[in-house]
Parts: structure tokens; C-alpha cells; sequence
């Protein structure tokens, strides 16, 4: 097996997951200073949940995660989280932001995310792969 791949108690796995997160009303608050402190804040928490940050980068508006997670981790509770966590630090070290583009309320994403798994291969080749599997003859 190869060493790609994660080792649990009972599980052998590789689950990536790609998660986009915008910023209430699209408002473009996201500064260079921003970003890199949100990589923080993200690297930060999801090694808190044993996770870690495959590739990170945004525009002015949102941000790409592509995260690495374990099997036993709800993503919804995980997403919920990284929102939540970098929402009231991003708020704490840019206070100037609420003002500026939320009218002085307490968000900085929308409530709403995306999220896709990802992986190594297309479900093209893995349908090919189940497919040829040899069906037992009796």
C-alpha cells in the first residue's frame, strides 16, 4: 500500500475535500493581510481536528481550501467550525472590516459553502475499475 494514504485504528484512507467559503453580501474584504492570516487561522484549526490544509489561496471575495480529513470527522461540523473560528479572529485583528463592509454586525462569511470531494482519480476510471472486477463464478 502506499505511503499516500492515511492509516486509521480500522481504516485505511485518503479523503480530500475541496471547500469554498465567500463573504457575506460578496463584499470584497479579503486584503493580502487578510488571506495570509486566514491561512493561519485555518492551519491552525484543522490541525485541532487532526486535519491539514492540502492547498489554501482566495481572491478578494472568497477562499479555496483544499483540506485532507479523516474519516471519522464531520464535514459539515468541520466547515461550521473553520467558519466560525475565522470569523471572530478575523474580526479581532481587522476590526476596521466590520465597519467598512458589514455595516458594524458581527459576520464576515455568508452562511452558505460549497464543498466537493476530491481525489486522485475521475469517476470515469473508477466506474471503469468496478466494472472489471471479476464476479466470483460457482
Amino acid at each position: 500500500m502506499s505511503s499516500i494514504y492515511n492509516k486509521g485504528f480500522r481504516s485505511v484512507y485518503k479523503l480530500t475535500a475541496h471547500v469554498v467559503l465567500v463573504t457575506k453580501y460578496r463584499k470584497k474584504a479579503i486584503s493580502e493581510k487578510v488571506l495570509l492570516r486566514l491561512k493561519e487561522i485555518f492551519t491552525e484549526t484543522l490541525i485541532k481536528w487532526e486535519c491539514q490544509i492540502v492547498e489554501f489561496n482566495g481572491e478578494s471575495d472568497h477562499v479555496h481550501l483544499l483540506i485532507d480529513y479523516k474519516p471519522d470527522i464531520s464535514l459539515s461540523k468541520l466547515i461550521a467550525n473553520l467558519k466560525t473560528v475565522s470569523s471572530r479572529l478575523i474580526r479581532r485583528d481587522f476590526p476596521d472590516l466590520a465597519s467598512k463592509y458589514f455595516d458594524n454586525k458581527p459576520y464576515f462569511w455568508t452562511g452558505a459553502y460549497f464543498v466537493a470531494s476530491c481525489g486522485g482519480v475521475t469517476v470515469t476510471e473508477l466506474k471503469k475499475y468496478v466494472e472489471n472486477q471479476k464476479t466470483p463464478q460457482e
